[in-house]
């Protein structure tokens, strides 16, 4: 019996502004895939990122030309070969384990080897503005144990993080640059980060200028972003960084996320886990990673002014894995 496949677009406000060093914005726009097979449905949602080239519209198109051969039994192997890495892949992958997990009747963790799967701990974003305002932000979310802090401004980046450090002495910090800094800045922001204890530099240059951190002498572990997105890109930035942030949406799914864990780990790189401004239904695959991750930002939930019903459970910064009713 062939699969029936729905592809959807949906729009969640956030809970406020959330803001990078490339714009704001104030609702995540996400597409969601249903695969129905005998009764049984798997879902996955992507978050259509425009750096790298996707608007809702091609991601559609990309779901829409894979609807054949899903309809017709193609498995999550047969979609890589279908689909680049992106967005649209990762929807239709994350669907196929929901679906395979329903169908067999086993956790979707199971299905992927991992024993066991617990609560982790989520940074928690507190998104580029003023320092006062960011300092603001920062001591509302205190109690935090992890607070992931958005810099990448043309000016005033030390003056921030060392406000937030000022409002949270207790946190750890993870900073962002998403590839807002510069050859130029990129030393003097890194000594503001060491000075106020941050435990992470996220891409701090820009994915086409990140060779000059070949020779750069740091006290901070520095992970790739924009810079990685599967195993086929993981070979030129094995040597410039010490850590690599995978999300869904860049590896074009669980099936291709699971297998660059495997090989950063041999490469001697550390793991986050990260995600898009997205639902529930978007973080729970990527809870699959969380047992090899050194930190895990999967707060893109609780930045939404509401998620989606029946989401995975926060208390605080702990996320709980899902539950099936959800996803896997």
């Amino acid at each position: 019996m062939p699969r029936r496949l729905a592809v959807a677009a949906e729009t969640f406000p956030i809970a406020g502004r959330f803001t990078i060093a490339r714009g704001s914005r104030t609702e995540a726009v996400v597409v969601t895939v249903a695969i129905e097979s005998e009764g049984r449905l798997g879902r996955g949602e992507c978050v259509p990122y425009p750096r790298y080239g996707e608007t809702v519209e091609s991601v559609v198109r990309q779901i829409e030309s894979a609807r054949s051969a899903v309809s017709e039994g193609a498995d999550r192997t047969a979609l890589a070969a279908l689909l680049p890495p992106g967005a649209g892949r990762n929807a239709l992958d994350c669907a196929l384990w929901d679906l395979e997990a329903k169908t067999a009747g086993v956790a979707a963790h199971v299905l992927a080897g991992i024993d066991r799967l617990g609560p982790v701990t989520t940074c928690y974003t507190i998104s580029l503005d003023t320092p006062e305002a960011m300092a603001e932000a920062a001591r509302k979310a205190a109690d935090r144990p992890i607070l992931k802090v958005k810099l990448g401004g043309l000016m005033h980046d030390p003056e921030r993080i060392a406000a937030v450090r000022a409002a949270a002495p207790e946190a750890t910090l993870v900073v962002d640059a998403n590839e807002g800094w510069s050859e130029d800045t990129i030393a003097a922001n890194l000594a503001a980060c060491a000075a106020a204890g941050v435990a992470l530099v996220e891409q701090p240059l820009p994915a086409d200028r990140d060779a000059a951190l070949a020779g750069l002498s740091r006290s901070i572990p520095i992970c790739a972003d924009e810079s990685v997105h599967d195993r086929a890109s993981l070979p030129r930035v094995a040597d410039l960084y010490d850590a690599i942030n995978i999300k869904l949406d860049k590896t074009g799914g669980l099936t291709e996320a699971l297998a660059l864990v495997e090989e950063a780990t041999v490469r001697g790189l550390s793991i986050m886990v990260g995600c898009m401004v997205g639902t529930s239904l978007a973080m729970a695959p990527a809870m699959l990673l969380t047992p090899r991750a050194r930190f895990v930002d999967l707060d893109g939930p609780l930045l939404l002014a509401e998620d989606r019903p029946g989401g995975l459970t926060y208390e605080g910064s702990i996320v709980y894995p899902p539950t099936p009713s959800l996803w896997g």
